[in-house]
């Protein structure tokens, strides 16, 4: 059997516990979106959203890629952030992160991955660039990289609150609040590390005041 068809196979044993267990599921499910949560991970296979939170389908809204970034220019992200705030109404927007995220640890190095993901890359570069003294500081390898993790989820979670659709969801819907978390994979254990509320005064200069 290829490795394909087991997932095929095991899509059919799920949904048929799923539907013994409860009949009316997917007629729900099917029915209406209305999650309390939008997630931006990292495309990491390890962090599977929902199993790590205990959360069912049409709970979260799930949004993923290398080493969870909340990049200016990022089309794909912005339209579903933009989909999740003022569509769907989520309560919550998070950024998680892990530790041992392999994103991160290319980052800290000088390995031509070549043009594509060099370029995403330098995005967590420009994170260690502003934090370098502190992280520099770190004798540890291991612990460097840990605390850049935590760093860079802080940074994606402000980048969040500069773009135009946050703050304008604050201005007419108090919400969403915002929250940097970081997921250990050697307990799975979830650490918040930052949090903003709506509202929270951010650099003037990525402030919208038209809105």
């Amino acid at each position: 059997m290829n490795a394909y068809e087991k997932l095929l196979l095991e899509n059919k044993a799920w949904a048929r516990e799923v539907n013994e267990e409860d009949p009316e599921f997917f007629k729900r499910l099917s029915s209406i979106q209305k999650p309390e949560f939008l997630w931006i991970g990292c495309s990491d296979s390890r962090v599977p959203a929902d199993k790590i939170t205990g959360t069912q389908p049409g709970e979260i809204f799930v949004h993923r890629n290398i080493a969870n970034m909340v990049v200016h220019t990022d089309v794909n992200l912005l339209s579903v952030l933009d989909y999740a705030v003022n569509h769907l109404g989520v309560r919550h927007v998070i950024v998680c992160g892990h530790y041992g995220c392999g994103g991160v640890k290319a980052a800290m190095g000088n390995q031509d991955f070549k043009p594509v993901l060099n370029m995403w890359l330098r995005n967590i570069k420009d994170v260690y660039h502003i934090y370098k003294d502190e992280l520099n500081a770190i004798g540890d390898d291991e612990l460097r990289t840990d605390r850049l993790v935590e760093l860079n989820v802080k940074e994606q979670v402000t980048h969040l609150a500069q773009t135009s659709i946050i703050q304008r969801a604050w201005k007419n819907n108090n919400a969403p609040h915002l929250h940097g978390w970081v997921y250990g994979l050697k307990d799975g254990i979830i650490k918040p590390v930052m949090e903003m509320a709506p509202g929270t005064e951010i650099d003037p200069l990525y402030k919208y005041e038209d809105l």
